[in-house]
């Protein structure tokens, strides 16, 4: 239900309290998003090109190729930078998949995307939750932190009721 960023940065927080090492917190994160990654990027390798065996009006072999020669030409810095942006973050290995971007050059990025991203993140929330005014309020922040990773969810959602109530 929240963003990836917010919680590392709330478990950063929690780790401030002393409720974690921070430094086995970075470790198991790291884990887990590098190889929540590599399983998308395998998913997308595998099913990927079976999707452009039938032409279809939205699904055509020319993507498959233009999606190849971008992650030629870009791919590395995409799996890195897309680390630090949500939902792209999702789309990105699985798309290297599809798009047959060799496997160890995907690995090498998604290992630095993956300790740059859980790293900053964890580290800043960890320094946040350092702050007397924050350890003094600690429940107040951790909930302010998931009222404000939803809210742009709840948004969204609030606009599609208020569209759908002034169209019908």
């Amino acid at each position: 239900l929240l963003p990836g960023d917010s919680l590392l940065f709330a478990a950063g927080a929690i780790a401030a309290t002393g409720a974690m090492d921070p430094a086995v917190l970075c470790l198991l994160l790291f884990v887990a998003a590098a190889l929540g990654d590599t399983v998308n990027y395998h998913i997308g390798h595998y099913i990927g090109p079976k999707v452009f065996e039938h032409e279809n009006r939205f699904i055509k072999r020319e993507y498959l190729l233009q999606t190849r020669a971008f992650f030629e030409r870009h791919g590395g810095k995409t799996i890195i930078i897309a680390r630090f942006m949500p939902i792209i973050r999702t789309l990105a290995p699985f798309v290297a998949g599809v798009g047959a971007m060799r496997c160890p050059r995907f690995l090498v990025f998604n290992l630095v995307g993956a300790a740059l991203w859980v790293v900053s993140f964890v580290v800043l929330g960890y320094y946040f939750g350092n702050l007397p005014v924050v350890k003094e309020n600690f429940t107040l922040v951790i909930f302010a932190i998931i009222g404000i990773s939803v809210m742009p969810g709840v948004i969204a959602w609030a606009r599609h009721k208020l569209d759908a109530r002034s169209q019908g």
